[in-house]
């Protein structure tokens, strides 16, 4: 019996490491892995009578349970919900959010070894980087090969690759989001190799420049004040806050001096958010997404439209402002608060958020370092991104979430 005990929990810690490797993958392939891993702890779980011996507290389950009710809000929303079907279809969608409760409250086997799962980390993300990197410029070589590939071929543009990889990254990943996997790579990195500066700067300069040559505003943005809170937290705790009002002060500056340089951040035009609900083709599309959303709020602030409805509401807003292609097109919102109002109510948005601040509230305090990063760099990007709209997003927060509240049991360090 030990001996597959042993068989089954490699099993589930393999299949882990490979999700993890594959979050700045293509979607696809990742979908695939993650969902495995979660069947294989199910069936460990389920198979050898609960052998995961956590030893755990109540304090770090509760940012899992918030998550887990408001998957449940969601299906609640069932009852006011016009189109069953795409209810169904976000449901089916979200499902993970139900699924990492109980490896929440449970925990992992104790073959899972933190630092293995971070070099597995940064490893993924510089193959990610060098696969991208080569890719894309074989493309532009060869831009016949685009056809093979079924990229749509309006999206290529050859007389500027920064442009021709910043577009056509999205055919495979989408640029936030590999951004968001390779920001979070570097922390990881930091972790690794602090004193190995030899191995530090290189992965570093890897990992960084795929976020500049994606051209995201959001996660250009997302780098300045993840680097800047890094900063802070390596200040010795007796300076802390002397040294860390400068820190900040000096990364604000920087900060504002690229926001207002930067030509992505300049093609924003935000003159357009004084009439952002006067919907027009003079404005920024993102502008005209969340304007749609904020046309007729007494239509959905007290309980929303329901989940998997936010696309067919926007479709008749932009039809009302006169904005058929984007109709035509089924623009979301592009920005998650936002998603989670129209469809949830103001209920769903607070419990949304309650979930959200839970996370470094509630972590362990040798990781709470980490999962204030990783709130941050959610809380940012949600700003521009609906981040859980792609099974991406969501991956990324299972693994994240598994990592921060479960590699600390001294049973278990690396």
């Amino acid at each position: 019996m030990e001996k597959y005990r042993d068989i089954i929990g490699r099993i589930n810690y393999g299949l882990f490491l490979a999700s993890v490797f594959l979050l700045p993958f293509p979607q696809p392939v990742l979908r695939y892995a993650i969902v495995s891993w979660f069947v294989a702890w199910c069936f460990e779980f389920r198979w050898l009578r609960n052998p995961l011996k956590g030893q755990r507290t109540f304090l770090p389950i509760i940012p899992f349970l918030l998550f887990g009710l408001w998957y449940i809000w969601k299906g609640v929303s069932f009852f006011w919900s016009s189109d069953t079907a795409a209810w169904a279809w976000y449901m089916e969608r979200y499902l993970t959010f139900l699924l990492i409760v109980p490896i929440g409250t449970w925990g992992v086997n104790k073959q899972y070894n933190w630092r293995h799962i971070g070099l597995t980390f940064v490893t993924g993300c510089i193959a990610a980087v060098v696969f991208y990197l080569l890719f894309m410029t074989a493309l532009h070589i060869h831009p016949a090969w685009i056809e093979l590939f079924e990229m749509p071929s309006d999206w290529c543009y050859y007389d500027n690759w920064r442009v021709f990889f910043r577009e056509n990254i999205s055919a495979f990943k989408h640029r936030l989001f590999l951004s968001s996997v390779e920001l979070m790579g570097a922390v990881a990195a930091i972790r690794l190799f602090r004193k190995n500066w030899e191995i530090l700067v290189p992965t570093l300069v890897l990992m960084l420049s795929i976020i500049v040559l994606s051209d995201s505003r959001q996660a250009i943005i997302s780098m300045v004040i993840l680097a800047v809170m890094e900063l802070v937290f390596a200040i010795p705790e007796q300076h802390k806050i002397r040294r860390s009002i400068a820190i900040v002060c000096t990364g604000l500056i920087l900060a504002g001096t690229f926001v207002t340089l930067h030509p992505r951040v300049q093609e924003f035009g935000l003159n357009g958010i004084k009439d952002i609900r006067e919907l027009s083709y003079d404005h920024d599309f993102r502008f005209n997404t969340w304007g749609a959303a904020l046309r007729e709020p007494s239509n959905y602030l007290a309980f929303g439209v329901g989940a998997g409805q936010s696309t067919n509401y926007l479709v008749e807003q932009y039809q009302a402002g006169g904005l058929d292609s984007y109709a035509e097109a089924r623009f979301h919102v592009h920005n998650q608060y936002l998603e989670e109002l129209l469809e949830l109510g103001l209920p769903g948005l607070l419990l949304f958020m309650l979930a959200w601040f839970s996370i470094p509230l509630c972590a362990p305090k040798q990781s709470r370092q980490i999962a204030w990063l990783f709130t941050i760099l959610y809380l940012l990007n949600m700003c521009t991104e609906c981040m859980f709209g792609k099974f991406d997003g969501i991956a990324l927060w299972a693994a994240s979430m598994v990592v921060i509240f479960h590699q600390l049991s001294p049973s278990r360090a690396a």
